[in-house]
C-alpha cells in the first residue's frame, strides 16, 4: 500500500468509529463489555493475601479479584449454606458450600474470557486460511474446501461438540479445541465470498500483472480488506461460544466441575429450585451475568456491522 492507501484506510476506520459513537445503545453495550473485560483481566493478576486471623492466618496466592473481594466482602468460603441475597454480607447469596454467589459470578468472567479467546485463536486463523485459499485459487482447491465446510455445516453444531468432548474429555483446553474446529465454517464462508470479489478488483489485477507473488498479493491487498469481517465475526461469535460452554457444562461434558464458570453454576443450581423454600439465587446470578454479556455482545456486533459496512458509509 502507498501513503494514499494508508490514509484512506485510516479515514475509513475513523469514519466507522464516528458512526459507532452516534449509537448510544451500542456505546452502552461497549461499556458493559469493557466492564466485564476489566473484571476478567483483574482475575489474571496474581497477588498474595492473608487468609484467616491471628495465629491461624496464612499467606495464599490468589488473584487481584480475590484480594479485592476479601477486602470488600470478607471470606468467600463461609458456613452459611444457602444464605439468601442480602443475608449477612452476601449481596447475591451463597451456595450450599457457603461460597459467595457474586464471587462465583465474577470468577466466571475470567473463564468466559479464556474460552472465548482461545477458541477465537483457533477458529479465526482456520477460517481465514481456508477462506482465502478457496477464494483466491479456486478450482479443485475451492471445491475441496467447500465440500468440507458444507459437510460440517450439515451436522448440528451442538451434537458435533458433544461427540468431540466425549472423545477428548472435560477441560477448558479440550473445550476450546472442540469449539474452535467447529466454529470456523461460518467465517470461512464469508472470507471465501469476499476473497472471490477482491481478487477481481483492479488493484489486485494490476499487482498480478506486474509480477507480484501470490503471498504479496494476499498479505498486502486482500487480507487488510478482510479485517472488518474478522472483527464482526468475533464480536457476534463470542456470545455463541459462551452459550455453548454453558450448555455443555450444564449437561456435564464442558469444563471440569472444579472450574468456576457460569455453565457449572447453572448445572449446580438445577436441583436447588426443587428445594423448599426454593434456592433461586445461584441460577439467577449465573443466568443474569451470562444474559447481560451475550446481549451486549450481540447489540455491539450489530452496530459494528453497520459501522463497518462500506455500503452504509454514505448514510
Amino acid at each position: 500500500m502507498n501513503g494514499t492507501d494508508i490514509t484512506e484506510a485510516r479515514s475509513l476506520w475513523a469514519e466507522a468509529w464516528r458512526r459507532l459513537k452516534r449509537k448510544r445503545l451500542a456505546m452502552v453495550c461497549l461499556g458493559v463489555v469493557s466492564f466485564y473485560v476489566t473484571l476478567g483481566v483483574l482475575d489474571f493478576i496474581p497477588v498474595w493475601h492473608t487468609v484467616g486471623t491471628g495465629e491461624a492466618a496464612v499467606r495464599e496466592r490468589g488473584t487481584l479479584v480475590d484480594w479485592i473481594f476479601r477486602r470488600a466482602v470478607g471470606e468467600v468460603d463461609k458456613t452459611e449454606s444457602y444464605a439468601a441475597p442480602l443475608e449477612g454480607r452476601h449481596l447475591v447469596g451463597a451456595d450450599i458450600q457457603g461460597k459467595d454467589v457474586l464471587y462465583k459470578m465474577i470468577k466466571g468472567i475470567s473463564t468466559a474470557i479464556i474460552i472465548g479467546g482461545l477458541t477465537a485463536a483457533i477458529y479465526i486463523p482456520l477460517g481465514l486460511l481456508f477462506g482465502i485459499v478457496a477464494g483466491y485459487f479456486g478450482g479443485v482447491v475451492d471445491d475441496a474446501i467447500v465440500y468440507v465446510y458444507s459437510t460440517l455445516a450439515c451436522i448440528p453444531g451442538i451434537l458435533l461438540l458433544i461427540a468431540l468432548m466425549s472423545v477428548m474429555g472435560k477441560g477448558i483446553v479440550q473445550l476450546c479445541i472442540a469449539m474452535g474446529v467447529t466454529s470456523w465454517v461460518g467465517l470461512c464462508r464469508l472470507i471465501r465470498g469476499e476473497t472471490l470479489k477482491l481478487r477481481e478488483t483492479d488493484y489486485v489485477t494490476a499487482a498480478q500483472a506486474v509480477g507480484a507473488s501470490w503471498p504479496r498479493v494476499v498479505f498486502r491487498h486482500i487480507l487488510p480488506n478482510l479485517f472488518h469481517i474478522v472483527i464482526i465475526s468475533f464480536t457476534l461469535g463470542f456470545s455463541g461460544i459462551i452459550m455453548s460452554e454453558a450448555v455443555l457444562s450444564y449437561i456435564g461434558i464442558g469444563v471440569e466441575p472444579t472450574t468456576i464458570s457460569w455453565g457449572t453454576m447453572i448445572s449446580e443450581a438445577k436441583m436447588e429450585l426443587s428445594r423448599d423454600p426454593s434456592v433461586w439465587w445461584q441460577l439467577t446470578g449465573a443466568a443474569g451475568a451470562l444474559f447481560l454479556l451475550v446481549l451486549a455482545f450481540n447489540v455491539l456486533g450489530d452496530a459494528l456491522r453497520d459501522a463497518l459496512d462500506p455500503r452504509l458509509k454514505t448514510q
